[in-house]
C-alpha cells in the first residue's frame, strides 16, 4: 500500500495526493447551500454556501492537512463534544475548492451535487443572490441538492421547480500516472 502523503525531515506530512483529496471528499465531504429567512437583508433572505467535512475530534489532524493542502483556506472548529468541522465558506477560498474538483472530479453521486453547488457558487459570485431572480435560482438549485427545500422554503417558494440535477455516468477514476 502506498502513502498518500510525502513525509519532510520533520516527519509532517505535506503535500497530499490531490486524488486522495478527491476521493475523502467523495465519502466525507458536503457541498452545503442554505438559504433562510433574514429581514435584516435586502431582499429579506440570507444565502450561505460552503464546503465542508465533519469527523471525529481524534482525527483533526487530517482535516488539518486538507486545509493546508487547499492552502491555508477556511476553518477547524470544534462542533459537538466530539467532533471537529473544517468549512470553507468564503467565496474567494471557495475558488480554490471549485478550481480542485474541476482538476480533479468527483466520481460518486456527489459530483452531481458538486456540479449544482459550482453553480450556485457561480451565481454567488456575480452577485446575482442579492436580487429575488437570483435568489429564485438558488432556491431552484437547492430543490435538486441531498436535502430538497424546507418548509420554510416551500411556502416562500411554492412554484419553485427544480434545477436539473446532472447525470452521474461512467465517472472513472483516473489514472494518476
Amino acid at each position: 500500500m502506498t502513502n498518500n502523503f510525502k513525509k519532510t525531515d520533520n516527519n509532517e506530512y505535506k503535500n497530499m495526493d490531490p486524488y486522495f483529496v478527491t476521493g475523502f471528499s467523495d465519502a466525507e465531504a458536503c457541498f452545503y447551500l442554505r438559504i433562510s429567512k433574514n429581514e435584516r437583508y435586502l431582499i429579506g433572505w440570507v444565502v450561505e454556501i460552503s464546503y465542508q467535512i465533519c469527523l471525529h475530534k481524534k482525527d483533526r489532524v487530517l482535516l488539518e492537512l486538507i486545509q493546508t493542502f487547499f492552502n491555508g483556506t477556511g476553518n477547524i472548529t470544534k462542533l459537538t463534544k466530539d467532533s471537529v468541522q473544517y468549512r470553507v465558506t468564503s467565496i474567494k477560498d471557495l475558488a480554490v475548492i471549485v478550481e480542485h474538483f474541476d482538476m480533479f472530479p468527483l466520481i460518486t453521486q456527489k459530483w452531481a451535487d458538486y456540479q449544482l453547488f459550482k453553480q450556485a457558487f457561480e451565481i454567488i459570485k456575480c452577485k446575482e443572490h442579492k436580487t429575488i431572480e437570483g435568489l429564485q435560482k438558488l432556491v431552484a438549485i437547492k430543490a435538486s441538492m441531498n436535502n430538497d427545500l424546507s418548509a420554510a422554503l416551500k411556502a416562500a417558494f411554492p412554484d419553485t421547480i427544480p434545477a436539473p440535477r446532472p447525470l452521474v455516468m461512467d465517472q472513472k477514476v483516473k489514472d494518476p500516472n
